[in-house]
C-alpha cells in the first residue's frame, strides 16, 4: 500500500464499491480491484490512471458526515473572494462542524433556501441539512432524503473548487490531500498555490 493512502483511521472500512452505491454514485474509471476492496486500495489504483474526478467522488462518499462538510467548506472558501464576507450558508455549516446540533441543521436548511441563486456555498449547507440521509431534525427524520445528497453536494463543492488553483490537475491533487489529511485525522489545512492557510474548524 502506498504510504499516501495509509493510516486513513476516519474513512468507512466499508468496500468502497458499497459506500459509493449508498450514494448514489459510481466510478467511470475501471479497476481490476474486487468488489470487496476497501477505500485506501481503490484510491490508490485509481490515482495510477490520474483519475482525480473519481478519487473525489470516493472520498466524498467515504468521509464521515462532519469531516465530509469541513472538506466542502474548505472548497468553499477557495471559491469565495477572500474579501467577501463568508454567506450564511458556509458560516451555519462551519458553525455545524463545531458542534453539529439540530438548531444549526435548521438554520442551514433556513439559510440555504434564502440564499442567492449564484451562492455555490449552499452546497456546505446541503451537506448539513442531508448529512445522515433525512431530510433533516424532528418530524424530517422519517423522511429518506434524495439517495447521496450530503455526499453529492461536497463532491460538487470540491469540482467547483478546480479552478481556483493554477492547474486542474494541480489543484485536484490539493483537494485530494486534504481529504486524506482529514482522513488521518488532521485538519485539512493545504491551501492551494499562492493562497494562504485557512482558519482551523475541526
Amino acid at each position: 500500500m502506498n504510504e499516501r493512502f495509509s493510516g486513513l483511521k476516519k474513512l468507512s472500512k466499508q468496500p468502497a464499491v458499497r459506500l459509493l452505491a449508498m450514494a448514489n454514485a459510481k466510478l467511470t474509471a475501471k479497476t481490476d480491484l474486487p468488489v470487496s476492496a476497501p477505500v485506501p486500495e481503490v484510491l490508490e489504483a485509481l490515482a495510477q490512471q490520474d483519475a482525480f474526478a473519481d478519487m473525489l467522488r470516493l472520498l466524498a462518499a467515504a468521509l464521515p458526515a462532519r469531516e465530509r462538510t469541513w472538506w466542502a467548506c474548505l472548497a468553499a472558501r477557495d471559491v469565495i473572494e477572500p474579501q467577501v464576507d463568508h454567506p450564511p450558508s458556509l458560516t451555519l455549516a462551519e458553525a455545524w462542524v463545531r458542534g453539529p446540533k439540530d438548531d444549526l441543521r435548521d438554520k442551514a436548511r433556513a439559510a440555504m433556501d434564502a440564499a442567492d441563486i449564484d451562492d455555490e456555498t449552499t452546497l456546505c449547507a446541503l451537506c448539513v441539512v442531508y448529512f445522515d440521509g433525512t431530510m433533516g431534525p424532528g418530524e424530517l427524520s422519517k423522511m429518506a432524503a434524495p439517495p447521496g445528497a450530503s455526499e453529492t453536494a461536497a463532491f460538487a463543492m470540491n469540482i467547483k473548487a478546480l479552478g481556483q488553483g493554477n492547474s486542474i490537475p494541480e489543484t485536484a491533487q490539493v483537494l485530494i490531500e486534504r481529504a486524506l489529511d482529514i482522513a488521518r485525522g488532521g485538519n485539512g489545512q493545504i491551501p492551494l498555490p499562492g493562497t494562504q492557510t485557512q482558519e482551523d474548524v475541526v
